[in-house]
């Protein structure tokens, strides 16, 4: 990791109360993980359907809760269960909200990969906003973020654009029961050779007797409008296996790194915003 530069901040970061977490030596990937970006593609049959994604409120476990799997439009499904001791999912919560407020926040869950995040002045302010809950903060809402998919690669442009559950198709009544303690969703466009790539991103936990496991799943090639998924690929091209094997890789290390890091960070900042 020593050869690898971490990437590069803004003037005035170093004074953050924060700012030790960019140079925090960077998590090392379990060795099952390790093991398993060997081989993670896995059978269609056994990938979430994104027209049945509320399944993902159900008791136990899916079949695909880490791998790739393609779809039968040809998008890829990207999925990871990352276990994040002494966090809870409010916590999580907490964090999608507070490190849209600055750069930095979002260098440190991954300070090799996550070069830049910016937000609307809108935005800021409805982040800052002291009436509205951790849930609210986190729908609506739009980050552009560079960041890369392998590191040492040059960044990507994507742009994140966070919706209400239920807006996207989801019970969100689900949410904050425990089925779900935790959960964001997004249309995601990256920038790419081919056009603007599209995918479904969503995040949920389940808080355990340890701390919550967050669940992660990738529909890559769609998008959902008006709550209606939809396979949304430049002229309905196959979503390339590549990109599919770098989101999983760069997936497993960035939330291996936040899972050391955001129970001492909540611990630190929850109350500091600006």
């Amino acid at each position: 990791m020593e050869e690898l530069k971490r990437v590069p901040l803004r003037p005035g970061a170093e004074n953050r109360t924060y700012y030790k977490y960019y140079l925090k030596e960077f998590a090392k990937l379990p060795a099952d993980k390790t093991e398993f970006l060997k081989n993670p593609v896995g059978r269609q049959e056994d990938g979430l359907n994104i027209h049945e994604r509320n399944k993902l409120f159900d008791p136990g476990y899916l079949p695909d809760e880490k791998g790739i799997f393609p779809t039968a439009d040809g998008g890829k499904l990207v999925a990871n269960n990352t276990q994040f001791p002494g966090v809870t999912g409010e916590m999580m919560q907490w964090w999608f909200a507070w490190h849209g407020l600055d750069p930095l926040r979002y260098a440190i869950w991954d300070p090799y990969d996550h070069y830049g995040l910016d937000i609307s002045y809108e935005d800021r302010a409805k982040l800052l906003d002291p009436t509205l809950s951790l849930r609210e903060k986190c729908c609506d809402i739009q980050h552009v973020v560079k960041e890369s998919l392998v590191m040492g690669d040059a960044p990507a442009t994507l742009f994140l654009d966070f919706k209400k559950p239920e807006d996207m198709g989801y019970d969100a009544l689900k949410i904050g029961t425990d089925a779900c303690s935790f959960f964001v969703v997004a249309n995601v466009g990256i920038e790419s050779p081919m056009g603007r790539v599209p995918i479904v991103m969503t995040h949920m936990t389940r808080d355990t007797e340890y701390g919550c496991e967050l669940r992660s799943r990738f529909w890559m090639g769609y998008n959902i409008i008006n709550g209606e998924a939809k396979y949304l690929m430049p002229g309905g091209m196959e979503f390339p296996i590549e990109m599919a094997h770098q989101l999983l890789g760069h997936n497993f290390n960035e939330f291996t790194n936040l899972s050391e890091i955001l129970a001492s960070v909540y611990e630190d900042e929850k109350d500091h915003w600006e």
